[in-house]
Order: structure tokens, then sequence, then C-alpha cells
């Protein structure tokens, strides 16, 4: 007898997890995979910050703690630290209780939670997303019940931000509209807008009625400092007005397979907070019912312990610092070969990946004669980079645009 599956289709491989399908199943010695957002050291292997190690330390040994379940909203030591990471210290958001936050499963989670109540308790069902995005924001949103557009930001002419064309798509956006914006370190492009582009955006969305979501999944990990990463979202939180946060703790802690994030609503006063956190709840507890609590305690660990906090901003400053390096290194190699074109937007670029301009027929070759993985559409992780594995991808590089030249 058949079965009642049979006339399922096999899916696609998701095309940047499937980048490392790919990559696992060539046997090449000189593969290099710079699909994935995932960071490595210079010898090419995963990262656990000491200052990780150290807090998870301090929870084994802690014979007090037990596996009880959370409570639906998870950690609430965590989700007030979480909030005080990005909105700063001294938020008036914060001391005027106008902030609701839910520990989630990092930043796809933190996002999908806030779709599927902005699907159900929201006016307005459009959300604008920058293109391109990352490839899991259409996805996320449309399968919450949102209708997903897109708004103008990357300028392949240039490499560089589209800000005209984005002032024009959200000034044409109806009123109250949703808009997707990267706190820094825009994926895929890793072009962000200035300060004073930031503030252009916000006036426009604040005239317009525009509702902000910010996706904050680099914080720290884009220039090495937390709080000029945080920048353009406190800009929007203090005209008073409401936004919504997903925060991941992937990248900046390194604390990718625990998946640990936060979303928090800033809301215009303390009893609308407290409405919208009561109504999170009914968002959550059908879809998992709480978050899972050894990530959460990891982060707030460091967190509230201001020598493991400051161990951490160092920790975190490096990992920063080595991306810029591979970035200059990239540049310095492709300059020297006399590679044609202008690179400079490799070392204009910020955060963890580059949109090189390279096609998908270059990608391919590239993949093809040098064993090097990236998603189609050009986008390299600089974290994957190393200094010995820079020349490689440079003569990777060379070879590809020159035989299209």
């Amino acid at each position: 007898m058949a079965s009642v599956f049979a006339s399922i289709v096999q899916a696609p491989e998701d095309p940047i997890l499937g980048v490392t399908v790919a990559y696992n199943k060539d046997p090449s010695p000189n593969k290099l995979n710079l699909g994935v957002g995932a960071y490595r050291t210079e010898e090419g292997k995963p990262l656990v910050l000491n200052v990780v190690r150290k807090a998870e330390q301090l929870l084994v040994n802690d014979l007090s703690r037990v596996k009880e379940y959370l409570p639906i909203l998870g950690l609430a030591e965590f989700n007030k630290l979480s909030a005080k990471l990005i909105l700063g210290d001294d938020s008036p958001a914060i001391q005027e209780n106008r902030v609701a936050t839910a520990q989630c499963l990092s930043g796809t989670g933190s996002l999908r939670v806030g779709a599927e109540f902005l699907a159900k308790h929201y006016h307005e069902r459009t959300i604008y997303i920058p293109l391109p995005t990352w490839g899991n924001h259409p996805k996320v949103f449309t399968m919450a019940g949102l209708s997903v557009k897109t708004y103008r930001y990357y300028d392949p002419a240039t490499r560089g931000l589209d800000f005209q064309g984005l002032l024009e798509d959200l000034g044409a956006a109806p009123a109250g509209a949703i808009v997707l914006l990267h706190a820094c370190a825009h994926n895929p492009t890793g072009v962000d807008p200035t300060v004073e582009q930031w503030e252009q955006i916000r006036q426009l969305m604040r005239s317009k009625g525009l509702l902000s979501f910010f996706d904050s999944a680099y914080q720290g990990f884009a220039s090495g400092s937390l709080d000029t990463d945080a920048q353009p979202v406190r800009m929007f939180v203090a005209d008073g007005g409401e936004c919504f946060i997903a925060q991941s703790y992937a990248k900046n802690m390194g604390l990718y397979g625990e998946r640990v994030g936060a979303l928090s609503i800033v809301c215009k006063a303390a009893d609308v907070a407290s409405r919208v956190e009561s109504q999170l709840k009914l968002v959550i507890r059908p879809m998992y019912s709480n978050p899972p609590i050894h990530g959460a305690s990891i982060a707030a660990t460091i967190l509230k312990n201001s020598d493991m906090y400051n161990e951490w901003k160092v920790e975190l400053k490096a990992m920063a610092d080595r991306i810029i390096s591979m970035r200059k290194q990239l540049f310095d190699a492709l300059t020297a070969k006399g590679t044609p074109g202008d690179w400079s937007h490799i070392i204009k670029q910020i955060g963890m990946f580059t949109f090189t301009g390279l096609n998908s027929d270059q990608v391919a070759f590239m993949t093809k004669e040098y064993h090097i993985y990236m998603t189609s559409d050009g986008r390299i992780s600089m974290a994957g980079l190393s200094s010995s594995t820079v020349p490689h991808l440079a003569d990777a590089i060379h070879a590809a645009v020159t035989r299209s030249c």
C-alpha cells in the first residue's frame, strides 16, 4: 500500500545551509566554506568564548540550579538585561516600564514571535523588507501571515546604499506599514546607512506613521562596540515612539546552537506594555510553551557580572577586529594582483558578510575550479577567511573576473 505522503515532492535545499551540504560532500583538501555566517578562528575552527566557558562552569558548579520549566516569557533576568543591552543603561523606555520583552529562540524565533503578534494584533498586515535581505526574512513573515513587499536598499552600481531609492519607497508605503530594518551590519550586503541617513529614515518613518521592526543580529560584532552598533535602535526609541526589536546572541556571544534571543516591544506607555506582554504569552504558549534555560542563563551570567561583561567586550572586539583585518587583507591581495574593477567596497562594508558583486556564473566557476563555496548571489562570510586562505580566494576571484572580462 502506497504511503499517504507519496505525493509530497522533494524540497530544495535551503540556499544558505545548502552551501554547507555541498561543501561537506567535496573531497578536495583545498575546499573553503564562505557560505554560513558563523565565526571561525584564524585556524578555521569554531570558537567558544573564554567568558562563555567561565559562565557555563559557574552554572554547572551551582548545585542549587534545577531544570524546571521557565515561565512563558523566559528568564526574567535575561529579558531585563537584554533590553538594557540594546536600549542602553539609561533608557527612559526601560525606566518608565514601557518595554515588553520575551526570551525567544535566537533571532529567527524573535522575528517569528513578533510577526505572529503583529498578524494578530496590528491593523496593517504589510511588512516592507530591504532588497536584498537575509533569505529567511520573507519566509518568516509570510508564514506568520504578513504580506511582504520590498524597498530599495542596495545599489549594485556603487556596491553601496541606494539611499534615494530607499527614501522614495518608504515614502510611498501606506501609513502604518511595518518596516524591517537591519540594526547594523546589513545581511547580506554589509552596507549600513550613516548616522545622518538613519536620522532621515527615522524622521520619514515617524512622519508616515510607519512601524519599525529592527533585526539586531550583530550588536558589537560589526564595529566592535556594543553602543555604536545599537545607535540606530536607540535613535528610534529616544523620540518616544514605538518599535519592535529582535535580538540574537548567536554571533556576539558565539551561542549559535544554544538559540538565545529576545524580542522587545517598546510601547508608548507602561499600561500598554503590560497588555502587550500578556498577549505575547498567548502567542508563545501554543508555539513552544516556554524557551530553554541553559543559553539564556549563560548570557545573563555574563551580562550581570561587570568583570565578565568587560571580558566579553574584549573578546567581542577581537572577533570584530579579525573580520576587519580579513577585509583589508583580501582588498590588498586583489589590488596587488591588479584584479579588474574597484574592490574598495570590501573595506567599506561592515560586519560578517561582504557582497562581492560576483555573479552566479562567477560563483559557480569558483566552486568548480577552486572549491570555494558561497551563496549564488556572491555573498561571502569574512569570518570564514584566514590569512592562509585569503590568497586562494584572491586567486579564485581574479580568475573568475578575468575569464569573463
